[in-house]
């Protein structure tokens, strides 16, 4: 049969399968079910019927051949790749596999310190040796920024040997930054130019949305198809360019992600693909319509800012992604992070996250136009009611690092463990972050300063979910031991 994009090759055998009475004797040991009745009647009969294990019929994920390696060209296809590679370890994954595949250890690679934690771990991975832009910072919204074009140059003029530049697009937030330039500016050095996009698999599919960054030209781009494309949890694409080896690429992928690949997230990539593929337009255009319409109504409360395009200065903000409802809440007395445990716990409204200053709703392929008056509902009626003074608000989202050895040194170095309080000018050796979005506070390697324990403790008083040292309550922090 030819590739199209109204296949899906996954999903079309796993049906095929469905139909036939096999009897397993293989795993998974629930057999389609029948081994677990709890499970089967809180998941359902037909979802347990496609969790299966690879065999010939279904392809194998370690080594596609057949429908899995159809799905994979219909995916690069349509998100306008060379190849594509189906992921079951999240984004997280796909992101370690890009840096994998581009550096190996002593390499330098060129990126923004407002990185997910999965490229800082990629780090820890490959030995590779962090050169940061650090990027400029709203000082109203206290959040960071794209990087601006000139600054990347300069990190290529002093680091001529550096293999790669990764960029976020776009962050968390929306900022984007100019994307084709840097790309252009990489290539020029030799560099390969790799892309999280783990919030930006709208901009393949929809209009007027930023440069998704594959037909910018980038070589490799991470893309979670289940944040904005619709697919399950975990899911994700790893695409790759023409100066990209798909081979080695595989061989990256298959030190770290599993050899037992799930059917219902496989099956899940390749159904949204061809529902993104043949109706992303009109769905996107839905969900900016949604979009602009919640910050229409969120503005009108007074107090809070549900920002978009005006922040654009064609540099830091080259463009913003009009889908993200990013709203800086300080102006009512109240941290991000506040906000977000009122809507969830007073309102039954769960948001993607909140921070010092801002909270992010996301909204996407799933949701209504009642859902985003109940929201901005509840928001006026949290100004009315919980509404106090901003004096003493702290209004500083990012902090920039002070980098003393690299990630994989500082990780398996000899360390020592101290309260917390202690270790101000000491250098960190495991990861402090708020998760979301799971950029880090600290990372291994960097210089701890009284600014970030100030920022530590107030992001804990507040309510902010911490993560990432070994010690689970985050009193204790392991440290490089003095020379």
């Amino acid at each position: 049969m030819s590739l199209t994009q109204e296949r899906a090759p996954i999903y079309e055998a796993l049906e095929k399968f469905r139909k036939m009475r096999v009897v397993p004797f293989d795993v998974p040991g629930h057999k389609r079910g029948k081994g677990n009745r709890e499970l089967r009647d809180f998941l359902g009969e037909r979802c347990l019927s496609i969790d299966v294990n690879s065999m010939k019929p279904l392809d194998n994920l370690c080594h596609p051949v057949s429908v899995i390696k159809e799905a994979e060209e219909l995916a690069a296809s349509a998100f306008g790749a060379a190849h594509a590679f189906l992921m079951v370890g999240g984004t997280t994954s796909a992101v370690q596999s890009m840096v994998l595949t581009a550096c190996k250890r002593g390499d330098k690679i060129i990126l923004p310190r407002n990185v997910h934690r999965s490229v800082i771990n990629a780090l820890v991975l490959c030995g590779a040796v962090p050169v940061y832009v650090n990027p400029d910072v709203d000082r109203r919204l206290g959040i960071a920024l794209g990087m601006k074009v000139p600054q990347v140059e300069q990190a290529i003029e002093e680091n001529p040997d550096a293999v790669a530049v990764l960029v976020n697009n776009p962050t968390y937030y929306g900022i984007c930054s100019d994307i084709t330039s840097i790309i252009e500016l990489a290539h020029r050095h030799n560099m390969l130019v790799l892309a999280d996009e783990a919030h930006g698999t709208h901009f393949y599919f929809g209009e007027n949305m930023p440069p998704a960054a594959m037909r910018a030209g980038a070589d490799m781009a991470a893309v979670s198809m289940h944040k904005s494309g619709g697919s399950l949890t975990q899911s994700s694409l790893l695409l790759s360019g023409e100066n990209v080896n798909p081979g080695y690429v595989h061989q990256i992928i298959n030190l770290t992600q599993t050899t037992s690949g799930s059917y219902l997230l496989l099956s899940s990539l390749d159904i949204s693909r061809r529902n993104l593929a043949m109706n992303g337009r009109e769905i996107f255009r839905h969900v900016a319509e949604l979009a602009g319409y919640a910050r229409d109504e969120i503005n009108r409360i007074g107090g809070y800012y549900a920002y978009s395009r005006e922040l654009i200065n064609g540099d830091s903000i080259f463009d913003f992604d009009v889908t993200k409802l990013s709203v800086y809440t300080l102006d009512i007395g109240l941290a991000g992070i506040e906000v977000y445990d009122i809507l969830r716990d007073d309102y039954d409204i769960q948001i993607e996250f909140g921070d010092i200053g801002n909270i992010l709703a996301y909204i996407s392929i799933g949701d209504r136009k009642q859902d985003i008056e109940r929201l901005a509902s509840a928001l006026a009626e949290i100004k009315r009611l919980c509404r106090k003074s901003r004096n003493g608000m702290m209004t500083q989202e990012y902090i920039n690092p002070q980098v003393a050895v690299s990630p994989q040194e500082a990780f398996y170095a000899p360390k020592e463990q101290l309260p917390i309080e202690k270790t101000a000018g000491r250098v960190c050796s495991e990861f402090v972050m708020c998760y979301p979005p799971g950029i880090p506070i600290l990372a291994p390697g960097e210089r701890i300063t009284q600014e970030i324990l100030e920022y530590i403790s107030y992001a804990r008083e507040k309510g902010c979910q911490l993560t990432g040292p070994e010690d689970p309550k985050i009193r204790l922090l392991n440290v490089l031991e003095p020379v």
